[in-house]
């Protein structure tokens, strides 16, 4: 297995430091609902995660909450309620969009502020070490003790201070320094400290809590791009400060942004399109083909045109994977495994997911061929399930609403009733009471009244069908009907 890290610029083989993977991805900022940005992130780290364990590795993953922030504070004041009442209450709709999507939860997902005293530690553990210093009720990490300060995102510290100015009487040493823990303000949340009251900074939550449940070294740190600099930087400088061991992290690995044109997607540039609202329109299939389809470095465009191709896709890898195979027992199979090894040279080349995908897509026309040549295609459905089950699709359709029964009788019975006025003779009449048998209903007498050039009555039905939410598709062997997404 080749990954790609940040930390060298290229591709390693991926060579854990133990018998157990031990993996951090940066978590949620519960302050709003999470949106399209955060489910590429998490879908990536979910496949990574799952994929190492179908490769026979035992993952320890770790993902955090940080229920304290500037952003959560903020949106609190604006509301009148408490940032924990906030923090929760988003925390609930992330998880509840995570379910959503078949992404596994991580095996510890603390919250920040469950861990403020161990934050105090190591605070206090930087600051007898000299790489930290109280000023004015705050905490500053000394970056210039640091020579290394700057290796994750290739940039040194002087082009990082060019530009950075300390105005006259701030309390930071350097302009660089970065904040450990924040003295306390009015009206904000705060925690006795030996500082002064306040509470920690954003870089000191994600450090600490890696330590504390995966110990002081690990094997994949994750997260966005836009993390590498600086919160990532500033995970590095400290954690390694800290403990005196390096690397705080082996591998660093970064999914580009979702975009919307230009712009990256994101709360702050109020440009999003939240998982619930997606949900709303594709199945979770869909939505993990559209992130899967492209790799993982790369930016992702969002698009209605290349959401429906996705969803359209994930249709058909859910006709093929949920069929019968009827062919004769004793009837050749189809060799799965240039699949398989396609499958896995791509997930093995850096997480190649987009390559992954199509290997699915060339498996499943195969079956169908298949089933038009009469060779059994049953074992090929399983590895087809199999390896999508590694990409975290379900082959479900989405769950629907049940049908309104009562809506579709009315609507048959106003056409019929317009047929008998007409005098229509030879087109049957009649009231069905359940919602499945109406549909059949419809869908024959509209057949009927095409085949006697009753063009009005057979549109109005589509038309009063895509009021309610059901489209109809004439096909070669017959009209369907499909929900509107």
């Amino acid at each position: 297995m080749k990954v790609f890290n940040t930390l060298s610029g290229k591709k390693e083989e991926f060579q854990p430091l133990g018998d157990e993977v031990k993996m951090y991805v940066c978590g949620v900022t519960p302050y709003d609902n999470a949106h399209l940005g955060h489910a590429m992130s998490y879908i990536i780290f979910d496949v990574i995660r799952r994929y190492l364990k179908y490769r026979g590795y035992k993952v320890r993953f770790v993902q955090n909450v940080t229920d304290i922030d500037d952003k959560i504070i903020e949106r609190a004041n604006q509301r009148g309620v408490s940032t924990r009442e906030l923090a929760e209450k988003f925390t609930a709709s992330y998880v509840e969009d995570m379910k959503s999507l078949n992404i596994e939860p991580p095996d510890k997902n603390p919250y920040a502020t469950d861990v403020i005293p161990d934050m105090i530690e190591m605070i206090q553990g930087l600051i007898d070490k000299g790489y930290a210093y109280p000023a004015g009720g705050s905490v500053y990490f000394r970056v210039r003790n640091v020579p290394d300060y700057g290796k994750l995102s290739h940039r040194s510290l002087d082009s990082m201070r060019s530009g950075t100015t300390c105005e006259i009487g701030e309390e930071k040493e350097d302009p660089m320094d970065f904040v450990l823990w924040k003295a306390a303000k009015p009206g904000e949340p705060e925690w006795p400290s030996p500082w002064g009251k306040g509470r920690p900074g954003w870089h000191i939550e994600c450090s600490t809590m890696s330590l504390k449940y995966l110990g002081q070294t690990i094997d994949i740190h994750g997260g966005g791009q836009d993390l590498v600099f600086p919160h990532h930087e500033n995970e590095i400088a400290q954690s390694e400060s800290f403990t005196g061991k390096k690397p705080f992290a082996k591998y660093w690995m970064h999914n580009g942004l979702v975009q919307l044109g230009k712009e990256k997607m994101s709360k702050s540039l109020g440009n999003l399109i939240t998982i619930k609202e997606a949900l709303e329109r594709y199945s979770a299939d869909a939505l993990r083909i559209f992130v899967l389809g492209s790799h993982y470095r790369s930016p992702l465009t969002y698009t209605e045109e290349v959401v429906k191709a996705a969803e359209r896709g994930a249709e058909r890898l859910r006709q093929v994977a949920g069929g019968d195979s009827n062919t004769a027992p004793g009837a050749k199979g189809i060799d799965i495994e240039p699949y398989r090894q396609k499958f896995t040279e791509a997930m093995d080349d850096d997480f190649n997911t987009a390559q992954a995908v199509a290997a699915l897509f060339d498996l499943a026309r195969e079956i169908n061929r298949a089933d038009e040549t009469g060779l059994d295609a049953q074992k090929a459905r399983e590895t087809l399930q199999e390896l999508g089950g590694i990409l975290g699709l379900t082959f479900q359709a989405p769950e629907e609403e049940p049908l309104d029964a009562e809506s579709l009788r009315k609507l048959a019975l106003s056409i019929s009733d317009q047929i008998v006025k007409t005098d229509l003779k030879g087109i049957k009449v009649g009231e069905p009471v359940d919602a499945a048998a109406i549909m059949k209903y419809l869908i024959s007498l509209r057949k009927e009244l095409r085949k006697a050039r009753q063009f009005q009555l057979a549109d109005e039905i589509r038309h009063k069908l895509g009021e309610l939410g059901i489209a109809l598709e004439d096909t070669p062997q017959g009209t369907v009907w499909k929900r509107k997404r």
